[in-house]
């Protein structure tokens, strides 16, 4: 059965899930979410079988992400999964909410969803798992879209609920939703910068622009942070805490992957 898999990711986790789930699955397509960016029309994919990988946001979607699944037509695939990424809680109440908004589609809503702890990035509160923990948590993964893969191959439908996460999406959600494009305010870049143009690059928002070889963020941030994480000298941050916190991007994913995640269709 032909798989098609769109992914969105600031930092790497979801890719490399995807990747992983991908290459367990065979005949899959890989879809950057942020390459249909600036197309208006419906997204019909060209697969029975149809993934959505991406991170947990305060306990939701990435906008973009939301956004993508209000054009997704899933009226012709016969089997809708989505993973979801998370260094700490809300898988469910994001998964419900993706299930939610196709639902409203053609087709319906999804089949199954699943969570896979990753390392956690969120670097405006707290520095990334380094060495031995972030070997553990990367091994655990490993394991998890192992069986992720067996459940996805057997058409297995499921999906996590919790009333509690459902209150913390209804807390949480809206406000972030509602100001994440303005995020970028808060960000600097000192003499460090070398004017490579990473952050610019990797962007899945191309919210960045150089001037004077230096980057300039144009408010339509999506809060991934891999301007932030992937800078090779560290010169951009988000306030002062952020300078003292450890930086994180999948091993198992590149620059030039991160990079690629832009590129039209």
């Amino acid at each position: 059965m032909k798989t098609v898999i769109y992914y969105f990711t600031g930092t790497g986790n979801s890719l490399a899930g995807a990747k992983k789930v991908a290459a367990g699955l065979g005949d899959t397509e890989l879809v950057p979410v942020a390459s249909l960016q600036g197309t208006e029309e419906d997204i019909l994919p060209g697969a029975d079988r149809v993934g959505i990988v991406c991170p947990v946001y305060f306990s939701g979607l990435p906008v973009m992400v939301a956004e993508f699944a209000g054009r997704l037509d899933l009226s012709r695939s016969t089997y809708t999964f989505a993973l979801v990424t998370l260094g700490g809680s809300g898988g469910g109440s994001t998964l419900r909410q993706l299930s939610d908004i196709l639902s409203k589609r053609p087709g319906r809503g999804l089949d199954a969803g699943f969570t896979v702890r990753m390392p956690g990035n969120y670097i405006l509160l707290y520095g990334s798992p380094t060495g031995n923990k972030r070997d553990r948590v990367l091994a655990a993964a490993d394991k998890r879209l192992e069986m992720i893969v067996a459940s996805i191959e057997r058409g297995d439908k499921e999906m996590p609920f919790s009333a509690f996460g459902g209150l913390i999406h209804h807390l949480m959600y809206p406000r972030f939703a509602a100001g994440v494009h303005e995020r970028d305010r808060a960000f600097t870049v000192s003499d460090a910068c070398t004017s490579c143009g990473t952050c610019r690059d990797i962007c899945p928002a191309r919210n960045i622009d150089l001037v004077n070889g230096r980057p300039v963020w144009k408010h339509r941030c999506e809060l991934c942070c891999g301007c932030i994480h992937l800078c090779p000298t560290q010169a951009i941050q988000a306030g002062k805490k952020t300078a003292g916190r450890a930086r994180f991007h999948n091993p198992e994913v590149s620059v030039a992957d991160l990079k690629g995640q832009r590129s039209e269709r």
